[in-house]
C-alpha cells in the first residue's frame, strides 16, 4: 500500500484532554473555527461552534416532532416465551420514531432504569451534546431523572437508536429511527422495518453477567473456527464473535411465532434492514427473490443486485424487491454461528415454509460493502486527505481487552482534527475477527482504492463498516460536524472491552 500525506498526531492525551478546563463536558472552546491545531483545545459539546451550526441547519418554521419514551424493565414475549429485560415504553423493539429530513426532533425521556442511561441516535449528524455518550457529550441521566433530546435531523435515511451505557443494548433498548426525504421518488409500493437481534437477556443469563464471563475466561468464550477458513463460505473469517446466543429475532420475534411482512404479487417492497445485534452479523435472503441493496446506512449508493446480503452490527441497509406469489421465509442467518432469525413475507395464501427453513439464496450471489458505489449526489468531492490517522485494532493476549493503538478506551489518544478538513481513518485489523467500526456523528465515504477519474474510491457513504480481520480498510471524513465524537467497534462486548476512542475536534 502507498504511503499516505498527512500527519498522524498523539499530542493531545486523554489525561491532558480530561484535564482541559475540567473534563470536556466543561470546556470552553476559543473562538474562530480555522482549522490551527497548535493549541490542541478540544472544541467541547457545548461550545458555540456546536450551537452556530446548529442554528444554520435549523430551518425557519422547521417542523418540531414530539415524542415520549420511557426506559424501565418490565417483561416482553419473544413468541411464547416470556422474558424479563429492559425495554423502551415496554416494546421489543421499541416504538419506531418517524420525522421528515430537516425536522428538529425533541425525545423526552425518562429514566426508570436501575442504572444510569442515555440515549444515541445511531447515524444522525446531530449537534455533539445530543449525541448521547455519558461523560464525553453529556452526563448520564440518573435512575429516575429526565432529559429531553433536542436536535435537527439532517439527512434522510434509516437509523436507529439505543443507550451508550455499558451492555445496556444487548437487553431490548433499541428502537428504528426512519427519517424520510418528503423529496425521494418513493420507486415501492409497501415497505418494512427489518430490526434483528441475538437474544439471551432473561434465557442465558444477562449482558452483564456474559461480559464478565468473558472477562474471566478470555477467548474460551469465542466461537472458535465454526465459520471456517474460506473467504467464499466465511466472508467475515474464521471466529465470527464470542457470545453463543440462544435466539435470534426478527423484530423481537422468534421463528415459530413469526412476524409476517403482507404484500401483493407484483408489488416493490422495500425493506429497511436494521442490525441491532450486540456480537452477530447476519446473512439475510428472502425465499424464491433476488435483493437490490439501493441504500447503505441512510446513504443511497447504485442499485447492486444479488441472493442474500451480509449486515455487520450497527449497520442499515434498504433493500427492493419485486413479490412473487406465495408465502415465504424472510431468514437473517448468524454468520459463522448456530441459528437464525426467520420472518414471513407473504403474498397470498398458503403453508408457511418452517422456522428452520434454509433457502438457497443464502448461499448465492453476497451482497457485501466492497462493491458498493455511492450515488453520485452524495459523493464526496475528489480532495486529498489533510492528515491521516492509523487506528492498529487489537487484542491483548493476557486478557478480553480489545485495543485501538494498543490502548482501551480511558487510556486513550485522541485523534485531532480541524472543521473544514478531510481526514482519512486507515483501520488496520491485527485481530482473527472482523470489528465492525462506527463513528458518531458522521458518514464517511470507504475507498475502494479501484476506478479512475471521477469514480475513483467512490465506495458507499457509511458510518459503520466492517473491516475484515487481518485486513486494512480506509474511509474518508469531511470535518464538518465541531465536537467529540466516539469512534468504536459496534461489537458491544468488543466496546466495552476498550476498543474505542474519540475523533476531536481541536482549536
Amino acid at each position: 500500500m502507498n504511503q499516505y500525506a498527512g500527519r498522524t498526531s498523539r499530542a493531545l492525551s486523554r489525561r491532558r484532554f480530561l484535564g482541559l478546563g475540567g473534563g470536556v463536558l466543561a470546556t470552553a472552546a476559543v473562538g474562530g473555527c480555522g482549522t490551527s491545531l497548535g493549541s490542541s483545545v478540544p472544541i467541547g459539546p457545548r461550545s458555540p461552534q456546536v450551537e452556530e451550526l446548529e442554528r444554520t441547519r435549523r430551518a425557519a418554521g422547521a417542523r418540531v416532532v414530539n415524542t415520549a419514551l420511557r426506559a424501565g424493565p418490565g417483561t416482553v414475549d419473544l413468541g411464547g416465551i416470556q422474558v424479563q429485560t429492559w425495554t423502551f415504553d415496554g416494546q421489543l423493539p421499541g416504538p419506531a420514531t418517524r420525522v421528515n429530513r430537516g425536522d428538529v426532533l425533541r425525545a423526552d425521556l425518562r429514566n426508570g432504569l436501575p442504572q444510569p442511561t442515555t440515549i444515541h441516535w445511531h447515524g444522525i449528524a446531530l449537534r455533539n451534546d445530543m449525541d448521547g455518550v455519558p461523560d464525553l457529550t453529556q452526563p448520564p441521566i440518573a435512575p429516575g431523572s429526565p432529559f429531553t433530546y433536542e436536535f435537527t435531523v439532517p439527512d434522510s435515511g434509516t437509523y436507529w437508536f439505543h443507550p451508550h451505557v455499558g451492555t445496556q443494548f444487548d437487553r431490548g433498548l433499541y428502537a428504528p429511527l426512519i427519517v424520510d426525504d418528503p423529496d425521494e421518488a418513493g420507486d415501492y409500493d409497501v415497505e418494512a422495518v427489518i430490526v434483528l437481534d441475538d437474544w439471551l437477556d432473561g434465557v442465558a443469563g444477562d449482558p452483564d453477567q456474559r461480559l464478565e464471563q468473558l472477562r474471566r475466561e478470555g477467548m474460551g468464550m469465542g466461537m472458535g473456527g465454526m465459520g471456517g477458513g474460506n473467504p467464499e463460505t466465511a466472508p467475515l473469517g474464521p471466529d465470527t464473535g464470542d457470545v453463543d446466543y440462544p435466539y435470534y429475532l426478527i423484530n423481537g420475534r422468534i421463528g415459530t411465532d413469526p412476524v409476517t411482512v403482507q404484500g401483493m404479487p407484483g408489488q416493490r417492497l422495500r425493506l429497511r434492514i436494521i442490525n441491532a445485534g450486540a456480537d452477530t452479523a447476519f446473512r439475510v435472503a428472502l425465499g424464491g427473490h433476488r435483493l437490490t441493496v439501493i441504500q447503505s446506512d441512510g446513504f443511497p449508493v447504485e442499485p447492486a443486485e444479488g441472493d442474500a446480503l451480509l449486515i455487520g452490527m450497527g449497520e442499515r441497509y434498504d433493500v427492493l424487491v419485486t413479490l412473487a406469489d406465495g408465502v415465504f421465509p424472510l431468514v437473517a442467518s448468524a454468520e459463522g454461528k448456530q441459528g437464525q432469525g426467520f420472518a414471513l413475507v407473504r403474498t397470498a395464501g398458503g403453508t408457511p415454509p418452517a422456522p428452520d427453513a434454509q433457502p438457497g439464496e443464502l448461499g448465492g450471489d453476497l451482497i457485501t460493502v466492497g462493491p458498493l458505489r455511492a450515488t453520485e449526489e452524495v459523493r464526496l468531492a475528489p480532495r486529498e486527505p489533510d492528515r491521516t490517522h492509523v487506528l492498529t485494532l487489537g487484542m491483548d493476549m493476557s486478557g478480553y481487552r480489545w485495543t485501538i493503538n494498543g490502548e482501551v478506551y480511558g487510556e486513550h489518544e485522541p485523534l485531532p482534527i480541524g472543521r473544514g478538513e478531510r481526514a482519512r481513518l486507515r483501520f488496520e485489523n491485527r485481530t482473527m475477527m472482523f470489528h465492525p467500526m462506527h463513528l458518531h456523528g458522521h458518514t464517511f465515504q470507504v475507498n475502494t482504492g479501484s476506478g479512475t477519474g471521477a469514480r475513483k474510491d467512490t465506495g458507499a457513504r457509511k458510518d459503520t463498516v466492517i473491516v475484515l480481520p487481518m485486513q486494512a480498510l480506509e474511509v474518508d471524513v469531511e470535518a464538518d460536524n465541531p465536537g467529540q465524537w466516539l469512534l468504536h467497534c459496534h461489537n458491544l462486548y468488543h466496546g466495552e472491552s476498550g476498543m474505542m476512542t474519540v475523533l476531536s475536534y481541536v482549536d
